[in-house]
């Protein structure tokens, strides 16, 4: 039967937030490590819940009962799901209270509740009050005259019951109102600190509020209070082929995000039967989808506390990314890079490299074009800055604005506007395909001729979550490199159905043909009595075609090692099936990001990179490129960074022939993290890279 082959999907990436989840317990990380980690697979699940679990809803709706490839209808993945998150959920507040809660308070860290406050501390909880929260609360009653409002998404509000004390006649009606707990107000609050006490008290800015209700409503008994949460369907619907303007229809469906349908009610677990099902009625909540939690909700406001100054010795010390070697201190940076390819290896290695090449190509007299594709990008981007001073100082500017970055089309359509009101010429993406490659290219004048230079990644080119994310990008100048990504920018502006390319592949056109192809090569090459090797490292596995072609291939002898960080369809080890192939998960500090595919090709060992996944929506509905590393100085980089990797065995875990994932038994083998291998590696590159510069000087000197 097919679908025992398959793994589902959306239980896959569960299974990869539970993987998050264990390094919040994880006791050998630092307690506000755990904190981070526990705050992570939060903010997962809210998307998760948002984009996957609301799909499954509307293909409910409407009726879709079609089987996933793993032989599951929507309906029994929807409660599937709705068990599994239940259980998720209730991991995650006991993860909280019962095991680093008790940790903040051996290191005199403590959340309190009011009733829990001396006199001091009353009294600030009451000035507080009346003076930071009560100018910015609006209470919102709830009767004939005053309907339900819409509540937004994923904020937390207060439910509070009132009787009212002032009625003329005996009324034993109880009244309802909500109140919003605003984003203006601090989520947590420090109180004042004892002289010459090392503790720290904090509370939550609900738990102040709360026993000061009765001062927004007078004349009323406040007989109950209790915190709740909704989540909406945030997946936005639109029709690109009936848009005008694809910049306006977005905007106007990230307000509709706001008021999606209601898929999740969050309530504390104290809140009364009676507030539950009024709740539910009012935001149309069935049971299931009903999540009653012990504690505080919405546990993302932990990644903000645990970044807080006073705790840096309970954490981790941030990682400082470190230029790379080749490029430390140049002068001219398009002469190394003309020199020879260069890899970057991000966050061990400096993104302001990147930023440094279009700074350089925004201001040097010989640069007549950049173009480039933008799919997510930072608040306050260096990238953009380059961009915009390019066009005034009379560059050829040309920008890809992905607007339907999920979560980011806001962020993107402002920067787009920007852009062109400097005089960039911006394209807004293509209908039915979001453009994810990541690539610059700088059009310059030289003294033989018009060169081109290009830098293609893996990654955003985001400066904030390159710190964060592992991933890997090139330079060139090579001449077909530069030939393809010309081309590719004038298919993606203009009308065209090229497909020869010289050194590239491009999704949706030839890309999967070219995996299938190396696959099917190592499958020969076994079939012939030679090795046949795969190594392939991604964020996500869940393409039934590739995983067909992998079984395939493993049933042929092809050794294949898969280093997946989050969704995995494919079942290793199974007899007959996928015994020659072992599936890695490794979740650390930094989020693996960087897409690596090597086929060991008798013994020529083609190595690519790529801005995709194995993935449908990859190969089948976006623009991506998969790029050749020829260089063999570059070639080693990549094979010693899969090495590396698979030889971890700190934040390695290894799935099972069931699904399951384990943590590498560490009897006898040699105790590694990779991202810590890697920050010592580039830590030491640089260290070269000035010894090596103050010997010059010294040299230059004398």
């Amino acid at each position: 039967m097919k679908s025992r082959l398959f793994i589902n999907r959306e239980i896959s990436w569960l299974d990869f937030n539970y993987r998050v989840l264990d390094e919040a317990y994880d006791k050998c990380n630092l307690v506000m490590d755990r904190l981070k980690f526990l705050a992570i697979t939060a903010s997962n699940l809210d998307e998760f819940f948002m984009v996957r679990v609301a799909g499954i809803m509307d293909q409910i709706n409407v009726g879709y009962n079609k089987k996933s490839v793993d032989g599951l209808t929507p309906i029994e993945q929807l409660a599937t799901l709705n068990s599994m998150t239940q259980e998720m959920m209730a991991r995650q507040y006991t993860c909280l209270s019962k095991s680093i809660i008790p940790e903040l308070n051996q290191n005199k860290i403590f959340f309190l509740r009011y009733e829990e406050l001396d006199e001091e501390g009353k009294d600030f909880a009451l000035h507080y009050f009346r003076h930071e929260c009560y100018p910015v609360l609006t209470p919102q009653a709830i009767d004939n005259s005053r309907p339900f409002p819409l509540v937004k998404n994923n904020q937390v509000y207060l439910c509070i019951m009132l009787h009212d004390t002032e009625a003329k006649v005996k009324d034993e009606k109880d009244y309802m109102a909500i109140l919003e707990i605003p984003k203006v107000l601090d989520r947590i609050i420090a109180l004042p600190k004892a002289k010459g006490s090392e503790v720290l008290n904090y509370i939550f800015v609900e738990d102040l509020i709360s026993p000061f209700v009765n001062e927004l409503f007078t004349g009323y008994d406040v007989k109950q209070v209790n915190e709740f949460r909704i989540t909406r369907n945030g997946d936005l619907a639109i029709d690109e082929d009936e848009a005008e303007d694809l910049l306006i229809e977005i905007e106007k469906s990230i307000q509709q995000r706001k008021w999606g349908a209601s898929i999740k009610l969050e309530v504390t677990r104290d809140m009364s039967k009676k507030m539950k099902k009024w709740l539910m009625h009012e935001l149309e909540i069935v049971e299931s989808e009903l999540y009653e939690l012990k504690g505080n909700l919405d546990l993302t406001c932990f990644m903000k506390f645990q970044n807080r100054s006073e705790f840096n010795d309970l954490r981790e010390p941030r990682y400082t990314s470190l230029i790379s070697n080749e490029f430390y201190e140049v002068e001219d940076i398009f002469e190394v890079i003309r020199e020879k390819d260069r890899l970057l290896h991000h966050p061990y290695q400096s993104f302001q490299t990147v930023v440094d090449f279009v700074r350089a190509a925004s201001i040097d007299p010989e640069v007549l074009a950049i173009k480039q594709t933008l799919y997510r990008v930072s608040g306050d981007s260096p990238i953009i800055e380059a961009l915009i001073q390019a066009a005034q100082n009379g560059k050829q500017v040309t920008v890809l604005v992905e607007l339907k970055a999920r979560f980011d089309e806001a962020n993107n359509i402002i920067w787009a506007k920007k852009l062109e009101q400097a005089g960039c010429h911006v394209i807004y993406g293509l209908v039915g395909l979001k453009i994810h490659c990541k690539m610059i290219l700088v059009v310059r004048k030289e003294s033989d001729g018009i060169r081109r230079y290009v830098h293609l990644g893996t990654g955003n080119y985001n400066d904030v979550t390159a710190g964060l994310y592992t991933d890997l990008g090139m330079f060139t100048a090579k001449e077909n490199y530069g030939s393809d990504i010309s081309t590719l920018f004038n298919l993606l502006s203009g009308y065209s159905h090229y497909t020869l390319w010289k050194k590239i592949e491009v999704a949706p056109k030839t890309m999967r043909n070219a995996f299938y192809i190396a696959i099917d090569r190592e499958i020969e090459n076994v079939i012939m009595g030679e090795k046949g090797k795969i190594i392939a490292k991604m964020n996500s596995l869940v393409d039934e075609g590739v995983i067909n072609k992998l079984y395939e291939a493993s049933q042929a002898g092809v050794e294949i090692q898969l280093i997946v960080r989050g969704m995995c369809s494919l079942k290793p080890n199974l007899p007959g099936i996928s015994e020659h192939i072992t599936v890695h998960s490794i979740v650390g500090t930094f989020l693996e990001h960087s897409r690596i595919y090597y086929f060991y090709n008798q013994g020529k060992e083609d190595i690519f990179l790529s801005s995709a996944d194995w993935m449908e929506r990859n190969l089948n509905r976006r623009i991506e490129t998969l790029f050749p590393v020829e260089e063999e100085s570059l070639k080693k980089k990549l094979k010693h960074i899969l090495d590396i990797t698979l030889k971890d065995t700190i934040k390695t875990r290894l799935m099972t022939e069931t699904g399951e994932y384990i943590r590498i038994d560490k009897r006898g083998k040699e105790l590694l993290s990779c991202q810590d291998y890697f920050c010592k590696e580039a830590e030491a590159e640089f260290e070269q890279a000035k010894n090596r510069t103050v010997l010059k000087q010294n040299i230059e000197g004398e």
